[in-house]
């Protein structure tokens, strides 16, 4: 009855039928029938341009064979791959892959939508499952989901001759730490008030998502993704009779700022989530909540405390 009823939706629109019909992939004609509730809107819908998508896939022999199953799939459906300006994106392979395609597709936060697929361990943002591509497909084609955003970390970095600055995007988080591995010093401004003068190994900035990576390893506090902040968190401080920091992390608002001013170098390491950058000639180093956010694909509920259960306690 069911085959019966979808073949039904098939014939009102004649040239669904036919893009149906001439579906050479039986895997994914079998998984219209089972996933799609009106394949006809599905296949052909009338007066809309095609979702433009794009994938980026790990790298591994794994990810580029689920990458290329996917976009196989996908251009059947008579979705377009749109390497320039996708309106999703598809990361093929874990965390590490979906922060690789944020950092290639940061200048479209307004335009583009980021899914995640993990070929590997179960990450917070990929959270789909090689054998579930097919109705992953069929609901992206069929506009079945919600699109949601997190929050970013801006950090400015101010240089002292030329009097110029850079700014970055963060998903996860910002490090900070001197060039030679000496002890980074630093006096610590919040909302243009000195805090404190931080000496230790380094310094933890992350977004509300990133706390549950560094962030956490360091002993930081674990933020809903909703709350729009930013955390430092020291790494390795220095505590003494002599020497003092608050020794807790920081936990900031998107209204509030935190900027950090060299007392004993100007070269220092800067991480931006995995890029690895080296900055000479810093006046100060600026972080707060980005204006941007990043825009996630969610198809289905996938509860962020939900995540942090099945990754930290039971995968279950």
């Amino acid at each position: 009855m069911r085959r019966k009823r979808h073949t039904c939706w098939i014939r009102r629109c004649p040239k669904s039928a036919k893009r149906f019909r001439t579906l050479k992939n039986t895997t994914l004609k079998n998984a219209i029938y089972r996933h799609a509730r009106r394949p006809v809107f599905i296949l052909m819908k009338e007066g809309r341009m095609q979702m433009k998508f794009f994938i980026v896939s790990k790298g591994d022999t794994k990810s580029n064979a689920l990458k290329d199953k996917m976009m196989n799939y996908m251009i059947d459906m008579g979705m377009t791959p749109d390497e320039k300006k996708p309106e999703i994106v598809i990361s093929v392979g874990g965390d590490g892959t979906l922060l690789q395609a944020f950092h290639r597709y940061q200048h479209l936060m307004d335009h583009t939508a980021f899914v995640g697929v993990h070929t590997g361990h179960l990450g917070f943002y990929a959270d789909w499952l090689p054998h579930e591509v097919e109705r992953l497909i069929i609901s992206i084609q069929n506009d079945e989901f919600q699109v949601i955003e997190y929050p970013l970390l801006e950090t400015i970095v101010r240089y002292g001759t030329a009097g110029t600055e850079t700014r970055y995007l963060a998903l996860n988080e910002a490090t900070l730490r001197t060039n030679n591995g000496t002890t980074l010093v630093m006096d610590v401004d919040i909302r243009n008030q000195h805090f404190e003068r931080f000496r230790g190994d380094g310094l933890c900035i992350s977004t509300p998502s990133g706390s549950t990576a560094y962030n956490k390893a360091l002993g930081g506090a674990l933020i809903h993704p909703s709350l729009e902040a930013i955390q430092m968190t020291e790494i390795a401080s220095i505590n003494n009779r002599v020497f003092r920091t608050v020794g807790s992390p920081l936990v900031l608002p998107k209204h509030h700022t935190c900027q950090v001013n060299p007392v004993n170098s100007e070269v220092y390491n800067l991480t931006i989530d995995h890029i690895n950058l080296v900055h000479k000639g810093v006046k100060s180093i600026q972080f707060r909540v980005a204006d941007e956010k990043i825009r996630f694909a969610r198809f289905r509920p996938f509860p962020f405390w939900r995540r942090v259960h099945d990754s930290f306690i039971s995968a279950e």
